[in-house]
C-alpha cells in the first residue's frame, strides 16, 4: 500500500489540488443563475477540478529516458 501511494503521488496531489481549485472556483466565481451545468453544483465542480488536476499533474510524471538505441539513431 505504501509503495502504491509513493508511486502515484503525482496523481493524488493533482486530484487534491484540482479539487480544491474546483471548489474555490465554485465558491468565489461560480454561476449564480444556475444555468451553468458544471459550476452551479459544488460536487460537480469539485469533481471536475479533481479530474482536470489529475490530468494536468499526470503530464509531469518523470519517465525513463530513451537511449540512443531506443530512439533509432
Amino acid at each position: 500500500m505504501v509503495y502504491w501511494l509513493k508511486s502515484k503521488w503525482y496523481w493524488i496531489a493533482g486530484a487534491f489540488i484540482g479539487a480544491v481549485g474546483g471548489w474555490a472556483y465554485w465558491k468565489f466565481v461560480g454561476c449564480l443563475g444556475g444555468t451553468c451545468p458544471i459550476w452551479s453544483n459544488m460536487y460537480i465542480a469539485t469533481g471536475y477540478g479533481a479530474l482536470i488536476g489529475t490530468l494536468l499533474f499526470s503530464t509531469f510524471i518523470p519517465g525513463k529516458k530513451k537511449t540512443e538505441k531506443e530512439q533509432g539513431q
